[in-house]
């Protein structure tokens, strides 16, 4: 394994990494401009709280790609929560025309997708390796 790509917390050794995808309320076209910049800072504080690590962010005017990265012991679904709800209270409070528009910010579905590269070699090495420790 390669130990500058792990994380190695209170001995759990990870890499877990995921691709999520939300979108706003029928895919409306609002997170633009100061709304799109106030989502980003949002987002930083969010994933600070939540000992999450952003590895990438792309903000598009209908959708967001998060690339993210966090302790196997925290779930998943609780994490996007926390996104998808820190985000939709601050800014229908700073934008009113958010709130006038949508009932809510986020629709509740989302996709996500585990992302890395270790091979199904690596996995049975760093098995038979445990017989040694």
């Amino acid at each position: 394994m390669e130990n500058e790509k792990y994380t190695d917390k209170k001995g759990i050794v990870y890499l877990n990494q995921y691709h999520i995808v939300f979108c706003p309320k029928y895919r409306r076209k609002v997170l633009v401009g100061d709304i799109e910049r106030d989502l980003k800072r949002i987002f930083e504080e969010v994933a600070k709280e939540h000992d999450v690590q952003i590895k990438a962010m792309e903000i598009m005017p209908d959708h967001v790609h998060l690339f993210i990265s966090f302790d196997p012991r925290q779930h998943l679904h609780k994490i996007i929560q926390a996104f998808k709800r820190k985000s939709s209270r601050i800014l229908r409070e700073k934008y009113p025309s958010l709130k006038s528009r949508l009932p809510s910010l986020w629709t509740r579905s989302y996709f996500c997708c585990t992302v890395g590269h270790i091979s199904e070699e690596a996995v049975k090495q760093y098995i038979e390796n445990q017989k040694n420790v």
